[in-house]
């Protein structure tokens, strides 16, 4: 199974890119965050690799977490790959996690291909699993101030770094002010 790849970036589509590792191309389907990546930049991924009597798929995800909730996702009756990569490319996984923590179906029902029995679903048979922490508000307010920043202009992966640094417990307001900083400086 291929878990891992680094690699250059040789061609773009809609949903997936072109990675060249050790003279071989691998076509990956994946995230924004990672299809912002321009051709000829290097990545890193983390990936599921799907085998089926029909053929072989690579999913991508930018780091080890994702990629285990990523996991989670498709043992729930009704999500494969492509489902749980939609969820994933939807949001920040801990406001997806958070949905769930709040049985927040429609978080869920917003994206093609899950309907109302998919998103009652992932949220029955994983609301154990992602714990009771993620209902907290300061992810809520990290979500908006993450959304914010998108509104701006700001892509996802400094969005996601500058958030990084950023001290959750602030209200939103002053996590929007400490994020901005940070980007101004980048």
């Amino acid at each position: 199974m291929i878990s891992y790849l680094k690699g250059t970036v040789l061609e773009k589509g809609l949903t997936y890119i072109i990675l060249e590792n050790g003279g071989i191309g691998y076509k990956v389907f994946a995230t924004p965050e990672i299809l912002e990546a321009s051709v000829g930049d290097t990545v890193a991924v983390y990936t599921y690799h799907k085998v089926a009597e029909d053929g072989q798929a690579l999913f991508a995800v930018p780091d080890f977490a994702t990629l285990q909730f990523f996991e989670q996702l498709i043992t729930v009756s009704g999500v494969g790959p492509k489902v749980a990569l939609a969820i994933l490319s939807s949001g920040r996984v801990d406001t997806i996690k958070q949905a769930i923590a709040n049985q927040d179906a429609s978080v869920f029902t917003r994206i093609s291909g899950v309907g109302t029995k998919t998103a009652e679903r992932i949220i029955l048979e994983l609301k154990n699993k992602v714990g009771a922490l993620e209902a907290v508000s300061g992810t809520a307010a990290s979500g908006d101030v993450f959304d914010a920043l998108l509104s701006l202009g700001y892509n996802q992966k400094e969005v996601r770094e500058a958030l990084k640094r950023v001290n959750a417990t602030l209200p939103s307001q002053e996590q929007l002010k400490e994020a901005l900083k940070i980007l101004g400086k980048a």
